[in-house]
């Protein structure tokens, strides 16, 4: 079971002259959905890839189970424990179903584990659908099946720390519905860290625990879950509900 909380301390991220952080705090806990909300242009996307390594912090730190990883490359980070899923459902679509996935397995090899929690056939388990057609082209996929692609190959990497970047992006209701109980349904059998990047911030607070609202770039609010949708007047400045 994963045990590692993410720790971003005063990170600041910047793109020439703008910043898109700005001195952004938070603790990510394990077995624990730590939201990440806010608008378009807020800066939820720059923190994941910051975290990940994907985009240089200007100033900061971020801490994996107490370990410094800020400056890493992305590619040390990712063998350290941290898998990003980012937005847009990244597939291989030349490649099947069944070799993305073993993708992920290649990088969870190189890492020093006691056991192997995911195999491909837990994989098949969880996305029953997944295994259905696990030797078609993953250009076949529909938009909900790629995001469970994804998030399959990434957990076949072994992670403690699973950063989640819009995974309700351009799906129906329904498929939004499934792809958030799974994840709910992981981090509590699993014990994984989680922080999600989420615009739906009605469904991320459904399931998260605790929640950070960013603002260009500035947390303006961090509470459980439950407060954030309760607090009427930030939802509706901050969170479109």
């Amino acid at each position: 079971m994963a045990e590692a909380e993410l720790e971003v301390r005063a990170l600041t991220a910047r793109y020439g002259a703008v910043t898109a952080l700005d001195t952004v705090s938070l603790r990510a806990r394990p077995g624990e959905i730590t939201a990440v909300l806010g608008a378009n242009g807020a800066g939820k996307t720059t923190l994941l890839r910051a975290v990940s390594g994907l985009v240089r912090g200007s100033d900061g730190s971020v801490l994996l189970g107490g370990r410094e990883l800020a400056g890493a490359p992305a590619e040390r980070i990712a063998r350290a424990g941290v898998a990003h899923v980012p937005e847009g459902r990244g597939v291989i679509t030349e490649l099947t179903v069944e070799e993305n996935l073993r993708l992920g397995e290649l990088l969870g090899t190189t890492r020093r584990k006691r056991r192997r929690v995911h195999r491909l056939d837990g994989v098949y388990e969880m996305f029953p659908a997944l295994g259905q057609r696990r030797r078609r082209e993953a250009n076949s996929l529909s938009g909900g099946e790629r995001q469970m692609l994804v998030i399959g190959r990434a957990l076949l990497s072994e992670p403690e720390v699973l950063l989640l970047d819009e995974p309700s992006l351009g799906l129906a209701p329904r498929v939004v519905a499934q792809i958030f109980t799974l994840i709910r349904e992981l981090v509590d059998r699993e014990g994984l860290t989680v922080l999600l990047v989420e615009q739906n911030a009605r469904s991320a607070l459904s399931i998260a625990d605790t929640g950070f609202v960013l603002n260009l770039g500035r947390v303006v609010a961090n509470d459980s879950a439950a407060a954030l949708a309760a607090d009427a007047e930030l939802r509706h400045s901050y969170l479109g509900f």
